[in-house]
């Protein structure tokens, strides 16, 4: 049964991000014209709050224990249209629009290959 806190993050109107152990929550970019889920990444305290400041998507690198910003580097910035949270708060899906490729191979997602059996297939778009 859900205690108080649980239910006002549930049922609730109030924004109270539930950050895991480690600090972070799930975030999953969208694009907005397509829905394609474009990457998966987390955030923490710091990310979230420039992501709210900026329009700019902002994760936390968990390698580099560190504060990103997509495309800092690629120029492939991820400009947010919308965050939508899920029922208790510990993931955001980040309605994006994509400048550039999502991925750090290039691809325009991260999500670009499939299981069949035990092999992974290329799809394109």
């Amino acid at each position: 049964m859900a205690d108080g806190c649980d239910a006002d993050r549930e049922k609730g109107t109030a924004f109270l991000p539930k950050f895991d152990a480690q600090g972070l929550l799930i975030a999953i970019a969208v694009d907005a014209q397509t829905k394609d889920i474009l990457m998966v990444a987390y955030m923490d305290e710091e990310a979230l709050a420039r992501t709210r400041e900026t329009g700019l998507a902002h994760f936390h690198s968990r390698s580099r224990g560190k504060l990103w910003l997509k495309g800092e580097t690629s120029g492939h910035f991820l400009r947010v249209q919308e965050i939508q949270v899920d029922c208790d708060q510990d993931a955001l899906t980040l309605v994006v629009k994509p400048e550039g490729p999502a991925c750090h191979t290039g691809a325009r997602r991260c999500f670009y290959r499939r299981l069949e059996g035990d092999e992974l297939v290329n799809f394109t778009d």
